[in-house]
Order: C-alpha cells, then sequence, then structure tokens
C-alpha cells in the first residue's frame, strides 16, 4: 500500500534580493503569507503533512509565523538546511555564508521524509490546480525500472519580473516528458520578451518567454534522496572550488542529469492557474492585487483558516 505523500517547503533560502526574509511577509490586510495559500492548496488537494526546510536561526520566528498557526489544521515538521553538513574531511570555505542550493536542501531531508513528497518553494504562489496534479500523481505513480518523477510547469514569460533578474530552470520537453533543464540564473525580461545571461550581465542571449520552466514545484518518489546524495559528493569534492563563495547545487540540474543517464523520467504537467512570487521588494504590490483578485473571485475565503 502506497504511503499518504507530504509536502516539503523549501523555506531556507536568505531573500538577499529581497531583503529579508520574505516567507513570512504579509500579502493581504489578514496577515497571510503567500505560503498560507499554497498551505491551504495543499490540504485541500490532500495533504496532510508540511515539512519546512528552514535555517536554525530563523526557527522561533518561522515557528510563531507559519508552523504554530498552521499546526492546527496539517501535521508539520521541521528540517534544518546545515551550512556545515557537508562530507567528512571538506572543508567549508571562509566567508561562505550562502546555503548549498536547492539540492542540498531536499538531500537534508534524508532523516525525515520516507514517503513520496511533492517540492514547492515558500515564496511562489502555484495555484490551486497545481497541488491537485502533484498530489494525484503521488497517489497513483510508483518506481518501476526507472525513477517516475513529475513537475509542475509554468511559461517562462509570465514568470519575470520587472524589477531584475531571477532563477528559472528552462526546459525542454517531448510529448509531455523533460527531455533537458538548464538551470539559468540571470534571465531579464526585455521588450521582445526575455534574454539570459551566463557571464554577469555582461552579454545577453535571446530565449521565448513560452519555454516551459520549473519553478521548483516537483513530484517525488524517496529514490531522489539518495541519488542527491550521490550528486553532492560530487559537487563538494570537484565543483565548489570553481567558486567557493557562491556555488550551489541545483535540485533541476540534477534532475537533468538523472534524465541524461536514463534512469528517471519526469512528466510535464501544465497549469492553468497564473504563478506569482516575490523576488524583489518591488514586487509585492503585484501580489496584493493578484491575492486580493483571487479572492474577490471566490478562489480563497477572506481568512483561510476559520
Amino acid at each position: 500500500m502506497m504511503k499518504a505523500p507530504v509536502l516539503v517547503i523549501l523555506a531556507a533560502g536568505m531573500g538577499s534580493r529581497y531583503g529579508g526574509l520574505k516567507q513570512i511577509d504579509p500579502v493581504d490586510p489578514q496577515g497571510h503569507k503567500i505560503l498560507d495559500f499554497s498551505l491551504f492548496d495543499a490540504k485541500r488537494a490532500g495533504f496532510k503533512k508540511a515539512i519546512f526546510i528552514i535555517k536554525k536561526e530563523n526557527e522561533q520566528v518561522f515557528r510563531e509565523c507559519v508552523g504554530d498557526p498552521i499546526s492546527k489544521f496539517m501535521e508539520v515538521a521541521y528540517v534544518f538546511q546545515d551550512l556545515n553538513d557537508v562530507p567528512e574531511g571538506f572543508q567549508i570555505p571562509e566567508e561562505r555564508v550562502k546555503p548549498w542550493g536547492t539540492a542540498h536542501a531536499v538531500y537534508s531531508c534524508r532523516e525525515t521524509v520516507k514517503e513520496p513528497f511533492a517540492v514547492i518553494n515558500a515564496d511562489d504562489y502555484y495555484g490551486v490546480e497545481a497541488f491537485r496534479l502533484l498530489y494525484d500523481f503521488l497517489t497513483t505513480t510508483q518506481d518501476d525500472d526507472k525513477y517516475r518523477y513529475a513537475m509542475v510547469g509554468y511559461r517562462l514569460g509570465n514568470t519575470l519580473t520587472e524589477h531584475g533578474s531571477v532563477a528559472r530552470g528552462c526546459c525542454v520537453t517531448n510529448q509531455g516528458y523533460l527531455v533537458d533543464i538548464a538551470e539559468r540564473t540571470n534571465i531579464i525580461k526585455t521588450e521582445s520578451g526575455a534574454a539570459y545571461s551566463e557571464d554577469g550581465g555582461e552579454t545577453y542571449t535571446e530565449i521565448s518567454p513560452d519555454t516551459p520552466v520549473s519553478m521548483n514545484m516537483w513530484a517525488f518518489t524517496p529514490s531522489i534522496i539518495k541519488e542527491l546524495g550521490v550528486a553532492l559528493d560530487d559537487f563538494f569534492a570537484n565543483k565548489v572550488k570553481d567558486n567557493p563563495l557562491k556555488a550551489e547545487c541545483y535540485l533541476p540540474i540534477e534532475v537533468g542529469n538523472l534524465l541524461k543517464k536514463d534512469k528517471a523520467t519526469v512528466q510535464v504537467m501544465t497549469s492553468s492557474d497564473k504563478w506569482f512570487g516575490v523576488t524583489y521588494k518591488e514586487d509585492k504590490p503585484m501580489v496584493e492585487s493578484s491575492i486580493r483578485a483571487l479572492k474577490e473571485n471566490g478562489t480563497y475565503p477572506e481568512e483561510l483558516w476559520k
């Protein structure tokens, strides 16, 4: 019998571009955070447990603002993404403060997550349908001769901001399945659509705004955690030295590597809901107006948890 899936929330990011702990910043007069809407949608899709990946130093404020209120409606657990959680013998570079990336964050759950699970970012709004798609996949699909994963994809042009660059996992698909994924860490909105840079903004390459992108909304079996452990061993042994203060191990890249090795398939599901998020403080008014519109059309009640 399949185990009930759980929801894993990536909430350990520093929010450097935003200028604060954006995961707990309210986006409506009732004090709800973007994460509250994701948790509300996840619960009505069927998820009964939420696991928050956070930094230890944010535990108290995160518990008070997010975990404790939601614990009345869903089971809650915490995992800490720790800069010191590295292979034995690895020397952490001096002055390194940045977390090791989303693959490392998910690997931090290795002692906690033993069941199928969905992964989301804490500061992205995904929409009602996306959570239903993930829950249905996780409750009907198992690994067989390959790992069977899924993701919800969004149109790149609908995920850009007017206020700076964003990082996105840009996808190549074929007949509804992921073929390849490239992590672009500097994508900007342009008059003609979008462009990305790989040299710190010196030059830009155009990219179609219709490109499907990953917003770190995944469905995994526990097999991914073992594979991330292998990937991280290589990352710490061979890749950190090239960029010791900022190198990160990205979840989309490691999923892509499993595809290249023919060890996994990733079904790409698309949601009709519009994504939005707060990368920069200037994005907040747009998010607030979007939430207001969703309440007005009946998608959400004024008070989510009453």
